[in-house]
């Protein structure tokens, strides 16, 4: 856990990741035409390797301390909650901000298994809006109800954001792993519903079609390490975990460089506003990757 405020430092502080040094290096961490295509026609692709087994449980370990609310350093969250659902036979961990605190949270926001991918997906260089931390203990962990990311993002613009969802556990149906409904990256948005608790709760603002759709959900199965990004209206959500094994995992929310503010209001709390109109960018919204600045290729490919 570090004294200093980490937002103020942009780039690696630890040691548990590292840059590419080799153009076959930056390579390997491209998505596939067909990955591509398939988030394209579907609004996710999952499956992603993120991390190895060793930078999970580094990041497991420093996860550990952020449990205790009183830890050092806690008045750098921008949001924390030991448990979101307010019901202590369903727990939800939530919380923003871990990137301040603790190097390997700081440090993944530029590892090119992140960037890369990104910046293909976003078709443009990666500039960071925020962490979070989505943690269900086992035997009695809550549900993530159903939502689209960008309902809770309209004080930006336009919709050119990313979302990246990277297992600390193994994530399955037992343990209440991420699920989504294919093809919903199409739907209008949505109001805001809820995020903890109710998983019918957006059904009165759903269409009779849209309402069917979701009752047949793809459950996203990722071993500890792997990730999944979806697309920002992409309707997601993860039932309770009763199994006897946790359900951690960390997000890292990005937008394409050039993003606008569309509030005169703190778009974190904690932090100082970006007026309406102007640039997404400063020491908490950090670019972390151009591509222009390696070979890669990241327009799209029908």
């Amino acid at each position: 856990m570090h004294s200093r405020d980490l937002a103020q430092q942009h780039g690696f502080v630890g040691n548990t990741f590292s840059m590419p040094n080799s153009s076959d290096q930056w390579n390997r961490f491209q998505l596939s035409p067909d990955q591509r295509a398939f988030y394209r026609k579907n609004g996710y692709v999952s499956g992603i390797r993120i991390l190895t087994d060793a930078q999970v449980e580094t990041l497991r370990e420093e996860l550990t301390v952020f449990f205790d609310p009183t830890h050092p350093g806690n008045e750098r969250w921008h949001e924390y909650h030991s448990n979101e659902s307010g019901d202590p036979e369903n727990t939800l961990f939530h919380a923003l901000g871990s990137w301040r605190m603790s190097p390997g949270f700081h440090d993944i926001l530029w590892h090119p298994a992140f960037t890369v991918p990104a910046a293909q997906l976003l078709e443009g260089p990666v500039r960071f809006w925020h962490d979070q931390l989505f943690c269900k203990p086992a035997k009695h962990g809550g549900v993530v109800a159903w939502h689209q990311d960008y309902s809770y993002w309209t004080r930006t613009r336009p919709m050119a954001h990313l979302s990246c969802w990277i297992g600390l556990d193994d994530a399955n149906p037992s343990n209440g792993c991420l699920q989504y409904i294919p093809g919903s990256h199409r739907w209008d948005l949505l109001p805001i519903t809820g995020l903890a608790g109710d998983m019918e709760g957006i059904r009165k603002v759903l269409t009779d079609s849209q309402w069917e759709d979701l009752q047949s959900p793809v459950a996203i199965e990722l071993k500890k390490g792997e990730a999944s990004f979806h697309h920002p209206l992409m309707v997601h959500g993860s039932r309770e975990n009763r199994s006897a094994c946790p359900r951690r995992a960390l997000v890292l929310n990005a937008f394409r460089d050039g993003t606008l503010s569309n509030s005169n209001e703190a778009m974190l709390q904690g932090i100082p506003p970006v007026p309406r109109g102007s640039k997404m960018e400063g020491p908490f919204f950090p670019l972390l990757f151009d591509p222009t600045n390696h070979d890669l290729e990241i327009k799209a490919r029908t």
